[in-house]
């Protein structure tokens, strides 16, 4: 999956898998993956204003996550 770079809060990089409708988000040290997430959500995600606020507000707590690392 492509990482792109980001600063944006806790945010270092994001990336999106639309096949397997995986969201990764780079938080630090930590990496997560979050399954079910749909391209749309993806879309506004990737190109939200304040990143930081949308992965609070409609990701972190509404998908399955998976650390990774």
């Amino acid at each position: 999956m492509e990482m792109k770079r980001v600063s944006a809060g806790e945010l270092r990089a994001i990336g999106y898998d639309e096949a397997n409708r995986t969201l990764r988000v780079e938080l630090g040290y930590r990496v997560i993956e979050f399954s079910g997430v749909s391209a749309e959500v993806w879309r506004r995600f990737s190109t939200a204003s304040s990143m930081w606020s949308y992965y609070r507000d409609n990701i972190e707590e509404n998908y399955s996550e998976r650390i990774v690392r």
